[in-house]
């Protein structure tokens, strides 16, 4: 027996439905091993799930959330062939990680450095192999200049990072507070809304105003005036918010389609002719790609060539609060859980 304690939304709807559960962890299979886990990250895809804006299934109730967790290893099932008891590891894809203690695949298994945190290293692997699909999906490299819509996001922060690395220059949108920290990362942030200011987010900085409001052009003037700033018009672009205005502009400014992607935009990206991303119906996952993409970006996190940023931590008591403040959407960074 190992007894845990795990979170489930016990009925569809809000924050308001999650519940902390006394379990039993179970024993790990072959080629399994049980974590104690010192964080979990929190993604949007926990809560949309139980929203019932993805299908509201009774029988899959109560469900279980959380697909990425930092946590030491506890026990050992049969066949292991990498970890021992007492390793620091980072798990991604896993089942269930709103837990105190956790069975999964070694497979899904990356070796923590002790340098790096266990909240950051929590918040890393989905966020980061997002990034890493979309550009390699975009072939963005050396000499591109990428626009990245959401820049602020957690997925958008890694973008934004890996693109430099690549030796890609960047232009980001994103909210007022955010643009002094992207600038810091090495974009050029652009103000989100159109003429009269509309749009997802009203943005401040390049392209707009000194009150901080757009300045009578489109998103899609603003860009170009910020790619004027490094030299070259945009070659690729990278969507994480799925508004009309975002792929609107995407498609706009670079001609190539199969240059641009979304991981947001659903419903129009088959219509518009360019790359849709992820889990969703007819999205290219990147198996390989993202499979290939844990243990260089622990690494880099680990000697701080990559900032993972989180915004906050919470008690798994709080998983609600969590919940709450994610599906507000004014989080710059990862939101995460210290069971």
């Amino acid at each position: 027996m190992h007894p845990t304690t795990v979170v489930a939304a016990v009925a569809y709807g809000g924050p308001e439905n999650l519940r902390l559960i006394d379990a039993d962890a179970g024993e790990p299979g072959p080629g399994e091993v049980l974590l104690d886990v010192r964080a979990a990250a929190v993604n949007p895809i926990d809560w949309k799930v139980y929203s019932g804006a993805m299908g509201a299934d009774p029988a899959r109730l109560p469900m279980r959330l959380g697909a990425e967790v930092a946590g030491v290893v506890a026990a050992l099932g049969p066949n292991v062939r990498w970890l021992a008891v007492g390793d620091e590891v980072v798990a991604w894809p896993v089942r269930g990680g709103y837990a105190r203690r956790l069975v999964v695949p070694e497979l899904a298994t990356v070796r923590k450095p002790r340098a790096l945190g266990w909240a950051p290293a929590a918040a890393l692997l989905v966020a980061g192999t997002t990034a890493v699909h979309a550009l390699t999906a975009t072939r963005t490299g050396h000499g591109d200049v990428v626009l990245v819509h959401g820049g602020s996001g957690s997925v958008g922060r890694m973008i934004v990072q890996l693109a430099e690395l690549r030796g890609a220059r960047v232009v980001a949108t994103a909210s007022p507070a955010s643009h002094d920290d992207l600038r810091a990362l090495g974009a050029v942030p652009v103000a989100y809304g159109g003429p009269s200011g509309s749009g997802s987010e009203s943005d401040s900085g390049s392209g707009s105003g000194s009150d901080g409001a757009p300045d009578g052009r489109t998103l899609a003037d603003r860009v170009r005036a910020a790619a004027r700033e490094l030299g070259s018009p945009v070659t690729t672009a990278i969507d994480a918010v799925g508004s009309d205005e975002a792929l609107d502009t995407s498609v706009e400014l670079v001609a190539d389609r199969t240059r641009i992607a979304t991981i947001a935009g659903f419903a129009r990206a088959r219509e518009l002719g360019i790359q849709l991303l992820g889990g969703g119906p007819g999205a290219d996952p990147g198996t390989e790609v993202r499979e290939a993409a844990p243990a260089q970006l622990v690494e880099l996190a680990t000697d701080g060539t990559l900032d993972v940023h989180v915004t906050r931590t919470y008690p798994l008591e709080d998983v609600a609060q969590a919940h709450a403040d994610s599906r507000a959407g004014h989080a710059r960074g990862k939101l995460v859980l210290l069971p």
